[in-house]
């Protein structure tokens, strides 16, 4: 019972304001909401501590990347000699012992712990009423997105939706069917388009807006099949563009440039801030630069993850997504060397290494980046995969959609070149899903989208065993569309009882 209490713990740390100097921590027990909630200024406080959360090295600066890109085919294993953590979820040979199982399901609860911690304290603070809402809305999305990540991983899960001040009270939680979490992932969402604003001063990306919560609940709608409410949600933000602030970058390079900082494709984006940690290991902590680098170069990686063996030639050499999304030469010893040349001769994956920031340490961590968790492209493509799928075949809007995506792609670093040409007309809906399904593929390129991808289009197990595979993996079997539950959790709470099948 302890491990999975952790959450409530954590919301001590969350309700305090993240700064760049050490604290001392003295925590007496757990903090109830009645107790702390007391000014807007706390209401602030809780909120933004839940940010720093996501903002960490246990989800979006390394773990849960790590994970998510290691379970597609697209993402391999560099250096063998790696946390054998990472090889087991690579080689589908996990059990409930794995530790990134281990690590990720106590701290997305963390998360929810303290996000329902404000939702629940920040109605008794006496302030504007619309900016109550809208800081209870804000802390319903980030509620909202750790349940997205873990009915997609790990199938049914315990649902809490209130700050519990008894831990007692967990030992006896079971699980919480995936259709019922999908319909509070729902309720969170439509709070988010109700009470958040269009858009922050400042052009601040790391705080949901009501385009955020209509694109989350878009893509929550297209892993439930219901395409036509996928749609709505999708083509609502795209009809209101302009207002959120919404666009494709120009040059797709510059998705990639941390020191753009934040910017319009951007609709929803975890930011680090380069050069510090958090107070509270492990916040403000990402990796990601040098798990992708190239170990020994002179960008000192650590060849952590890198490309799937077959993935870079499945790319058209003349898109410009290839030249910025792969890494094939790097400088070493001031020398510059092809793969090849590299201690561990793999292809490696461009887009965080490259230009982390110049607050960025040596090796890349403590980046600048700003981490996508959802982006207008993948919004445009949303649309268009909904519209072919709802009305059985592609309409105008959406070819028009996929071709934005693609037309983009054709400004070379500042060069118009003629590939990828703009989809015609007269497709089918089996071609049409067949295109939209590739250019989700070459667009969020390792992006740690690939997985959830995979197992909605329900092609998981031929994507590792089929002949054109990227990434055999011949031992594939059903039991691999989820995770295992964490083993420590099921001997601490026998209500969470059954394993997920075949572990």
């Amino acid at each position: 019972m302890k491990r999975f209490i952790n959450y409530l713990l954590a919301v001590l740390a969350a309700l305090t304001p993240v700064a760049c100097t050490d604290l001392e921590e003295n925590p007496v027990g757990i903090l109830a909401p009645e107790s702390f909630f007391k000014t807007q200024a706390d209401a602030e406080a809780a909120v933004m501590g839940g940010y720093s959360w996501i903002a960490s090295e246990y989800l979006y600066g390394r773990r849960l990347l790590i994970g998510l890109q290691l379970l597609s085919d697209m993402c391999d294993i560099g250096d063998i000699g790696t946390a054998s953590e990472r090889v087991q979820l690579n080689n589908f040979q996990i059990d409930g012992n794995n530790g990134i199982v281990t690590t990720l399901w106590p701290y997305f609860y963390q998360v929810i712990g303290a996000a329902n911690a404000a939702i629940d304290g920040i109605p008794n603070v006496e302030m504007d009423e619309d900016y109550k809402n809208q800081l209870i809305a804000e802390a319903k999305m980030l509620r909202a997105l750790c349940y997205y990540h873990l009915v997609q991983l790990w199938g049914d899960i315990p649902y809490i939706g209130e700050f519990v001040s008894d831990p007692s009270k967990i030992s006896s939680i079971s699980k919480t069917p995936v259709a019922e979490v999908y319909n509070h992932i729902i309720a969170d969402c439509e709070d988010g388009i109700r009470y958040l604003p269009n858009a922050y001063s400042s052009n601040v990306r790391s705080r949901p807006t009501k385009g955020t919560a209509q694109t989350l609940l878009a893509s929550l709608y297209l892993t439930m099949k219901d395409y036509e409410k996928a749609l709505q949600q999708a083509e609502s933000v795209i009809n209101n563009a302009g207002t959120y602030g919404y666009g494709l970058m120009e040059d797709y390079q510059d998705l990639w440039r941390a020191d753009l900082g934040d910017h319009k494709e951007q609709v929803w984006a975890v930011d680090f801030k380069g050069g510090i940690q958090g107070p509270n290991y492990p916040q403000n902590v990402d990796f990601m630069a040098p798990i992708t680098g190239v170990r020994d170069a002179d960008m000192n990686g650590w060849s952590v993850v890198v490309a799937s063996p077959g993935v870079y030639d499945s790319f058209d050499d003349r898109d410009y997504r290839k030249k910025v999304s792969f890494l094939i030469e790097t400088p070493v010893n001031g020398v510059m060397t092809p793969y090849t040349g590299w201690r561990w001769p793999r292809i490696h994956i461009a887009k965080w290494c490259l230009y982390p920031g110049s607050n960025a340490t040596e090796d890349g961590t403590l980046s600048d980046h700003n981490y996508n968790i959802f982006r207008y492209a993948e919004v445009l493509l949303i649309a268009a995969e909904a519209i072919n799928e709802a009305q059985g075949a592609p309409n105008a809007n959406a070819y028009a959609y996929i071709n934005a995506v693609r037309a983009r792609a054709r400004n070379y670093g500042g060069t118009a070149v003629s590939f990828p040409a703009d989809l015609q007309p007269g497709m089918s809906q089996q071609e049409f899903r067949a295109a939209v399904r590739e250019e989700r593929r070459i667009e969020l390129a390792f992006e740690w989208k690939r997985w959830y991808d995979l197992v909605r289009w329900g092609i998981a197990k031929e994507a590792f065993t089929g002949t054109d595979s990227y990434e055999p993996r011949p031992n594939f079997q059903d039991r691999n569309l989820l995770l295992p539950l964490p083993q420590d959790e099921l001997d601490r709470n026998p209500n969470l009882l059954p394993q997920n099948p075949g572990y």
